[in-house]
């Protein structure tokens, strides 16, 4: 499903001149087969987010590869990536990223729209996956009106509107109270096992990067992985 090939990135930073170069990844490659859970683990700069930037699409790496599915998504352009980004990858953030002046049907419909999904069809779609969340009752509410938890879910089920092959996660749990995050974690491996989409999560939180079947850790640009049951 994702294959980073010795893939390296720096930073400039400073003042025009006086720049100096911070290299923030090194060499990293490692893959994630289809409907695996795997967690990338590691201190603040140890790197994961800018790996994550880069899979997403987000930043182009200054060096190496990174394929996703059969697709060597690095040679795409900003507009190709955006295309691809809305078939194939769902987004599920830390703060959850939601519109506060949309309902929670308006958040979950918008990739639908911008896919130009027919009215009647997104209307199906949409309380489809907030019955699957567990949300459709509230999907007039708007983010402000909701609880962290179903704020949360509201994000899960705009990730899986469009039925991606992948899910990027980025410290999804770390808004959460200890209860709400058990329970949400309960719900991201229910989806992993029953429908075999495939999860990569960035995150600092042991719980979490214990649930999946690997653990990659970042430390200084590079990996160190380990497997656990």
């Amino acid at each position: 499903m994702i294959e980073v090939k010795n893939v390296s990135h720096a930073f400039q930073v400073g003042r025009k001149g006086e720049r100096q170069k911070i290299q923030v990844l090194n060499h990293v490659s490692f893959s994630v087969k289809k409907g695996e859970m795997v967690a990338i683990i590691g201190r603040s700069g140890s790197g994961k987010s800018t790996l994550l930037n880069i899979i997403s699409g987000f930043l182009k790496p200054n060096r190496g590869e990174v394929k996703i599915g059969e697709t060597v998504v690095t040679n795409l352009n900003e507009t190709e990536f955006a295309e691809f980004r809305l078939h194939h990858i769902g987004f599920i953030f830390q703060h959850f990223q939601l519109i506060p002046s949309m309902t929670a049907f308006q958040n979950v419909e918008l990739p639908l729209i911008l896919k130009g999904m027919p009215e009647l069809e997104r209307k199906m779609k949409v309380d489809e996956t907030l019955e699957r969340v567990g949300l459709l009752t509230y999907k007039d509410h708007y983010p402000s009106e909701l609880s962290g938890g179903q704020q949360q879910r509201v994000s899960i089920a705009r990730a899986l509107v469009v039925n991606p092959p992948l899910i990027l996660a980025d410290e999804p749990t770390g808004s959460l109270d200890s209860e709400t995050e058990d329970d949400l974690l309960l719900f991201i491996k229910e989806l992993n096992e029953e429908f075999g989409i495939t999860f990569l999560i960035i995150t600092h939180d042991e719980k979490v990067s214990r649930m999946g079947s690997r653990i990659i850790e970042m430390a200084d640009g590079q990996i160190r992985e380990g497997v656990f049951s």
